[in-house]
């Protein structure tokens, strides 16, 4: 967008003195000061009002959603279409990148060694905030690039990879060391890092796609949604017919993905309604217009086919009101009905991976979550965890978040 349309966009902003945006942003980022010198066409002072709570302006700009957070709180959307914050925030982080602004250091060095485990948004951003304040960072990544969820779960037409790289190369800059091909269990010791640094954070994700543990499941054919857009390695979708099951922004890019590797018919099946579907409006729109078909209030219950995914059987839903909670979508029997398929892909959300969290020897939630402290310290004195390996829930500013606070808990402990 042109400078007259972001001022004009702008414009629209109330300056509300009590911010109820910044409220409903995961990283509290001050919006109504970063749209004032937009304003006013200051648009250095813009970036610098930003990075006091977030490094990530071009990534979160794009991919938050923005509509169940900052959006989403915005007075103006009460009676009419709220600020479009998150093209504004786009605007300030792509003139931060072309303009070559940087990530200014706030303290000298502590001569204090953190190594962070994982270099996705979560841990990126302890990274940049640690640095900014003195201490020398080195993230260990399992992959062959930096960026994690960012470059391995988010389809590059949503994400563009130079905005990823153009956003990390500027935490770099900071002086923060990464080493690639590095995975806790493998080639990576926990003890080892331990006798070398003063902390450790594990900021590794969840990237073990959920299971409905349904019948079938385990049939070839069955992919995890997790999985297929990290690894990249499709199967031969050309005219399949292929469902995904499942109503989150995960799903939504699986679905848009496969679409464009010339699949017969893709097909969403989410047992709420849409206006329920925890994906941002903007692409289920998206996936709609590409041609991505969606079958709401339903459910699957069978997967079906000799070694083979051959048919699914699905049965219709009822959302019954529960007090105290959002409607429960409830299966109506007797609806029962079959569809022929060639793929299924599981698009329920993911979990830790359980072999690495055992080997981290820490102790765990109920839910298998680490479980940390006020601080984000695990039950291992000087290990910190944060993002999905906690339970945070799973959004790029909530991960951001979550690096943040783990980076502060360390801050506090290593003073």
């Amino acid at each position: 967008m042109c400078k007259e349309e972001i001022q004009k966009l702008a414009e629209k902003c109330l300056s509300c003195k009590v911010k109820p945006c910044q409220k409903g942003c995961p990283l509290s980022n001050d919006i109504t000061e970063f749209i004032k010198y937009i304003k006013t066409e200051e648009y250095k002072k813009s970036y610098e009002t930003l990075l006091d709570t977030t490094i990530l302006q071009p990534v979160c700009g794009r991919i938050c959603p923005h509509n169940k957070q900052c959006q989403g709180s915005c007075v103006k959307g009460i009676k009419g279409e709220p600020v479009s914050i998150g093209k504004l925030e786009t605007f300030i982080g792509d003139m931060a990148i072309k303009e070559g602004w940087k990530i200014n250091k706030i303290e000298d060095k502590k001569g204090k060694k953190v190594a962070i485990i994982g270099g996705g948004p979560s841990g990126i951003t302890a990274a940049s905030y640690l640095a900014r304040r003195g201490f020398e960072v080195c993230i260990y990544e399992k992959h062959e690039e930096l960026g994690g969820l960012l470059v391995h779960g988010i389809p590059d037409f949503r994400l563009p990879r130079k905005v990823i790289k153009e956003t990390i190369s500027k935490v770099l800059e900071l002086g923060v060391e990464f080493k690639l091909g590095q995975e806790l269990g493998r080639n990576l010791n926990l003890e080892e890092l331990e006798k070398e640094y003063d902390a450790i954070l594990l900021a590794f994700g969840a990237n073990i796609s959920s299971k409905m543990e349904i019948q079938g499941e385990e049939l070839s054919g069955v992919y995890g949604g997790n999985e297929l857009l990290e690894k990249e390695n499709y199967p031969d979708f050309e005219g399949k017919i292929v469902s995904v099951i499942g109503g989150g922004n995960t799903a939504m890019d699986v679905a848009r993905t496969i679409n464009r590797k010339k699949a017969k018919k893709v097909i969403v099946i989410y047992r709420r309604a849409r206006e329920q579907m925890p994906a941002e409006k903007e692409e289920i729109d998206a996936a709609i217009e590409e041609g991505v078909e969606f079958l709401f209030q339903n459910n699957i219950v069978k997967i079906l086919g000799e070694n083979k995914v051959d048919t699914i059987e699905c049965i219709k839903t009822e959302l019954i009101k529960v007090e105290g909670d959002r409607e429960r979508p409830v299966n109506i029997e007797g609806s029962n009905y079959k569809l022929n398929m060639d793929y299924v892909v599981m698009a329920l959300g993911s979990k830790p991976e359980s072999k690495i969290l055992e080997k981290v020897n820490v102790e765990k939630t109920e839910k298998g979550y680490i479980k940390v402290d006020g601080k984000q310290m695990t039950s291992r004195k000087k290990v910190f965890a944060c993002g999905d390996l906690i339970g945070v829930k799973s959004t790029v500013a909530w991960a951001s978040r979550s690096g943040r606070d783990a980076a502060e808990g360390i801050v506090e402990y290593l003073k």
